[in-house]
């Protein structure tokens, strides 16, 4: 069966021209809490979209009142250490499906975006943000901290001092602040988030799908590389756009003065 075709426990999967795929989770009563079925129905999900030739960019949303909130604390108190070391294992596997997918994906915000939630939205490309949404990373608070990346992507994205604040604190804090910190791309009245995100979608699912999966990777590896290590990466993806066609369609369309019609070939 295709993931296409699957009903999943705790997601709501839909597609909409040009090729966006539209991920909402959906544990309302749970506040979109991660628990194990959580982390499998994303996986599945990720690598399905990454796969699919007619999926050019993912949106990723909760609902009105919650993007997601962290780990489901009625299934991981009572883990042991190995448990939860398995856990987070999953964690990993789900959030790096996000993040190193090929694909553009976006995070539409609302509500609350807790914890694991946050470590999601962190994951993505690009995060609009409802103005009314509140953030956060409350691990502490609980006698553990961040353990599904938000120690790592966190600092990467904000000063580091402003990311130690706000893990050691557990804290919350609004969308203004994460604008402000540098998480958010835009932020917008909560009724304009998914419109805003389906925007920004159907602008990148016009780009080449060629030159988004290598610029992708070359910004992702400036995180983990030093500068020249980096560069001589963005010379190999940038050269091996060259032999594909959508470069061709690209420089011909800009030359002819008409808009380029990408094929991902």
């Amino acid at each position: 069966m295709s993931y296409r075709d699957k009903e999943y426990k705790t997601m709501l999967l839909s597609f909409e021209d040009p090729g966006i795929a539209i991920i909402q989770f959906n544990r309302p009563k749970a506040f979109n809490a991660v628990n194990n079925q959580f982390l499998d129905d994303i996986y599945e999900i990720a690598i399905g979209c990454h796969e699919d030739p007619e999926v050019r960019v993912m949106i990723y949303t909760g609902n009105e009142n919650c993007f997601a909130a962290g780990a489901d604390l009625k299934a991981v108190s009572s883990y042991n250490a190995f448990q939860a070391r398995n856990f987070l294992d999953k964690v990993h596997r789900g959030v790096f499906a996000v993040e190193d997918n090929h694909k553009p994906a976006i995070a539409a915000v609302n509500g609350l975006a807790l914890g694991g939630g946050l470590e999601i939205a962190l994951a993505c490309d690009i995060r609009i943000i409802a103005d009314n949404a509140t953030l956060g990373l409350p691990e502490i608070n609980l006698g553990i901290y961040p353990g599904g990346g938000a120690t790592q992507r966190m600092p990467r994205q904000t000063p580091l001092g402003i990311a130690k604040q706000y893990v050691f604190t557990g804290d919350f804090f609004d969308a203004a602040t994460a604008d402000k910190i540098g998480i958010a791309n835009m932020v917008v009245p909560a009724a304009e988030v998914m419109d805003t995100a389906k925007k920004m979608a159907r602008k990148l699912a016009r780009k080449s799908p060629l030159a988004l999966r290598e610029a992708k990777q070359s910004l992702n590896n400036s995180m983990n590389m030093d500068i020249k290590s980096g560069c001589r990466f963005e010379q190999i993806g940038w050269s091996l756009l060259f032999a594909g066609e959508d470069q061709k369609e690209g420089m011909s369309a800009f030359l002819e003065n008409r808009r380029a019609e990408f094929k991902g070939q």
